[in-house]
Formats: structure tokens, C-alpha cells, sequence
């Protein structure tokens, strides 16, 4: 299978939403010795908000939600730290606050990030690992348009 960068957002925009799934990490063994509130007949229906059950991830997804983690080790931080903030579904504005860049310059980074994956994925040559001279950003998404990944 030939990974392109679609399939790299796709991917972890899942394992987001797998980790919002899991359950919470919880101390045990704290609870309250209070007794219930018997609540009137007139305040008892409506009065809390209703709470939808959590459904469980399957450990497939979980196992691909640790894969996608791995991938994230590849990149640097600023880079990794964009992409994950975008499969959580956070919006440009707060993501170039948090990076201190520009829109253009934070969206270059992000796709330049999902190529490296897809082409380390593909077995390919990878961004971050090449001795020597860098690829730039602008360099890498030319390439992957060359290529048709984009």
C-alpha cells in the first residue's frame, strides 16, 4: 500500500478520536459517603445535563492510535506539535499562536510533515533523517506534487 498525505491526516485524525474515547485516568478509591439527593418530583427530570456513554475504542483502534504516536517521534516538535493539533481539529488561528507562525508558514510545516511520514512510510527518502543538507519545506511539497501525492 502506497501511503499518500491524505491518508497520513486520516490516520490520525482517528487516533485522535480514539484517544478522546478512552476512558479517563482516574485515582481510585475516592467517592462520597453522602447520600443521594432525593430531588422533588418537579426538579427531577431535566435537571442535569444528560451524559451520553463513552463507547470504547476497539484495541485495533488503539494499536493504530500507538502506530500513529510513533510517527509523531519522527518529526521535530514544532512540526509534530501542528500536526497533532490539527487531528484534534484545533482551528489555524490558536495553532499559529501556539507555534509563532504565520498561517502559510504553519500550513507548509503541517503538509511538509505528512509527506515526510507518507514517504518514510513508503519507504522512501525522509526529510529529517538525510545527512548533510536539509530539505526545505518548499522543496519537499514541490516534490510531492511532482510525484502526485498532493
Amino acid at each position: 500500500m502506497k501511503y499518500t498525505p491524505k491518508d497520513i491526516e486520516e490516520r490520525f485524525e482517528e487516533a485522535a478520536a480514539t484517544l478522546r474515547r478512552l476512558p479517563d485516568a482516574r485515582v481510585p478509591g475516592y467517592f462520597s459517603t453522602w447520600p443521594p439527593i432525593i430531588r422533588a418530583a418537579a426538579e427531577a427530570y431535566g435537571y442535569d445535563p444528560a451524559r451520553m456513554p463513552r463507547i470504547a475504542p476497539s484495541p485495533q483502534a488503539i494499536g493504530r492510535m500507538e502506530e500513529t504516536f510513533t510517527w509523531l517521534t519522527w518529526l521535530e516538535a514544532d512540526d509534530a506539535r501542528i500536526v497533532w493539533l490539527r487531528a484534534e481539529g484545533v482551528r489555524w488561528k490558536p495553532i499559529c499562536w501556539r507555534v509563532g507562525l504565520s498561517r502559510a508558514a504553519a500550513w507548509r510545516r503541517w503538509v511538509a510533515a505528512l509527506i515526510a511520514i507518507a514517504n518514510r512510510l513508503n519507504s522512501k527518502y525522509f526529510v529529517g533523517l538525510k545527512k548533510g543538507r536539509k530539505k526545505g519545506v518548499t522543496a519537499t511539497i514541490d516534490e510531492a506534487r511532482r510525484e502526485g501525492l498532493l
